[in-house]
């Protein structure tokens, strides 16, 4: 398995160059807007190259017979990237997006990721399917736009990826979820290079919507299982919310603040501006690097407190 996760880094550096080299020739450019937190030449790309990486990946262990987990994940993977690259070259209205959300979180659903129980939240442990079912569309609907969310700043929605993925891989120590614990990792290595890519001086490249969409699609999945295989690996008391809030924690924190923030004054929640946690950091004048370990760094410090004290 090393050498899989080697060729996933090298992949992902390929793609990400040829990804971005496409969309500079078709002159595709991450527009700056007035809410915008850069000023420079950014593709959106990222979430391409990221997507891209692990197809591959899975191609190769099917065409070798490998299937350890259901390939057929890919699907509703596959509608949010092609869904999210559409809305980065065309611009796609929100409600639009909103059905497709839908009907991946539907598809998720049949699939078998679909949240089961709330360990004992308010007394609540097995969930009825149909309650089961609105709640886990609700749920994949709120990490997708909350992963859209944080990803305002280099680096923040890759960070918080990587952390909330690597809690979950902590968590899951399950055997039958060793499939999906391998995608965790192709994911997180497959975005490694993107650091490079974010931090550039110029011809950055971002996510995009394709990108952001693709890791709220894992995200959920990551929590889903590591929800529903907790009590077989831990006997504390842990409820499911706070097992979502210790594997996210930024984004729901953000999300709920900026939402909250612009019912408050009249606005849609979803109308895009600057009322962020990150852009208010930014507005004091803080550099992006010092932002993102900032706000990285102190949540960070409170999921693997809060990590470790489960795990003791």
């Amino acid at each position: 398995m090393d050498l899989i996760y080697i060729i996933t880094l090298i992949v992902s550096i390929i793609l990400n160059l040829f990804f971005q080299k496409y969309f500079i020739k078709k002159n595709k450019f991450d527009e700056v807007l007035s809410r915008s937190s850069h000023s420079v030449y950014a593709t959106r790309s990222g979430g391409s190259a990221v997507f891209c990486t692990l197809f591959l990946i899975v191609l190769y262990f099917y065409i070798q017979s490998n299937q350890f987990f259901d390939f057929s994940i890919l699907i509703p993977l596959g509608i949010l990237f092609t869904v999210g690259l559409y809305d980065d070259i065309y611009q796609v209205d929100f409600k639009l997006k909103f059905i497709f959300q839908l009907i991946v979180a539907k598809i998720m659903i049949d699939q078998g990721i679909i949240i089961e129980t709330l360990n004992g939240f308010v007394g609540i442990y097995e969930i009825p399917y149909l309650l089961s079912q609105i709640i886990t569309i609700f749920f994949i609907i709120f990490i997708l736009n909350a992963t859209n969310f944080s990803d305002g700043i280099d680096g923040l929605a890759i960070t918080e990826t990587i952390k909330c993925l690597i809690i979950t891989l902590v968590l899951g120590f399950n055997d039958s979820f060793s499939g999906y614990n391998f995608i965790f990792i192709i994911i997180i290595i497959s975005l490694l290079p993107l650091y490079f890519f974010n931090f550039k001086k110029n011809y950055k490249v971002f996510l995009g919507d394709s990108g952001s969409l693709i890791l709220g699609g894992i995200i959920s999945i990551a929590l889903i299982v590591t929800v529903n295989d907790f009590d077989s690996n831990y006997s504390a008391n842990i409820s499911s919310p706070l097992l979502i809030i210790i594997g996210f924690t930024y984004p729901i924190l953000d999300t709920i603040y900026v939402v909250l923030r612009r019912i408050t004054k009249g606005l849609s929640p979803f109308v895009a501006d600057k009322s962020h946690i990150h852009h208010i950091i930014l507005s004091k004048g803080i550099s992006h690097k010092k932002c993102l370990l900032l706000i990285s760094g102190i949540i960070g410090i409170f999921q693997f407190s809060l990590l470790y004290y489960i795990a003791s």
